[in-house]
């Protein structure tokens, strides 16, 4: 099941590891299924079905003009889903924009087959700054952000991505050729819809979907991610979700599936009970 074709004809390519109890692992922005791999194969091994996808736009799926917002993504989780015949017993596993995918799919589709999920560094429920949501990114900062991508995509996730995975002058949790395959897979996606999830990912209100995240959930958040704030999400989401587990990584930036590979593996195999 290399492609999985969506409801408007996008293909989705689609990883399929081992067997078991179905773990879906949802990437974050901008890069694809790979990030997941130090997860995945551990995961694999312990006896879990693992599938894991490119989003629309990114990897090696299909670049449509079109679909890039929560409600398409929901819906092309379902189509993958489905057509994987991953329908009882599944966890769904989201990092940073992945966490939308997840509480979008568990109200849009009733949570359909789902018993588990997990917010990595999700921005569940948002993380636009406002009245209600004081911690989070100010307006002007995303809409900056986007006005770099579109002027120097190249320049810019090399900042970015230095940031993301907390390398700085002292600190350097993760290696240089790391971080130079992390902006060689960002390159990789259509500038549009890198663009448009950033859009979707930066100004969505994921407040009303927590209700139906009503299956037990792992929340885990860095304490000191400077992409996605730990104030304006985990911990609202916590507050926002009736039964979930909130484990914060002191000091730890946001890209933990590879800063915290092995804490978060163990984790999430803790949580998944493997």
């Amino acid at each position: 099941m290399p492609y999985v074709k969506t409801q408007d004809g996008t293909d989705l390519y689609v990883k399929d590891w081992g067997s078991g109890r179905p773990v879906v692992l949802l990437h974050g922005w901008p890069l694809n299924a790979d990030s997941w791999e130090p997860q995945a194969i551990a995961l694999a091994e312990a006896g879990h079905r693992v599938i894991a996808y490119d989003r629309r736009g990114f990897g090696r799926s299909g670049q449509p003009w079109s679909g890039h917002d929560y409600d398409t993504y929901a819906d092309d989780l379902k189509t993958v889903l489905e057509a994987a015949g991953a329908t009882e017993n599944v966890a769904l596993v989201g990092f940073s924009m992945g966490g939308g995918e997840v509480v979008r799919y568990m109200s849009r589709h009733g949570g359909a087959g789902v018993t588990h999920a997990a917010l990595i560094g999700s921005v569940a429920p948002g993380i636009l700054k406002s009245d209600a949501n004081p911690d989070g990114v100010p307006e002007a900062q995303l809409q900056e952000i986007a006005g770099q991508i579109a002027a120097d995509r190249a320049k810019f996730f090399q900042s970015f991505l230095r940031d993301f995975y907390g390398v700085g002058v002292i600190s350097h949790p993760v290696s240089d050729p790391l971080v130079e395959q992390s902006w060689n897979v960002a390159m990789q996606a259509s500038l549009h819809a890198t663009l448009e999830a950033a859009k979707a990912w930066g100004f969505t209100d994921f407040t009303p979907d927590l209700a139906a995240v009503n299956v037990p959930t792992l929340i885990i958040h860095g304490t000191s991610d400077a992409t996605v704030p730990i104030g304006a999400t985990a911990h609202r989401a916590a507050q926002g979700i009736a039964r979930n587990q909130l484990v914060e990584y002191s000091g730890a930036p946001h890209g933990l599936f590879a800063t915290e590979s092995d804490r978060l593996t163990r984790d999430l195999l803790t949580f998944l009970g493997g």
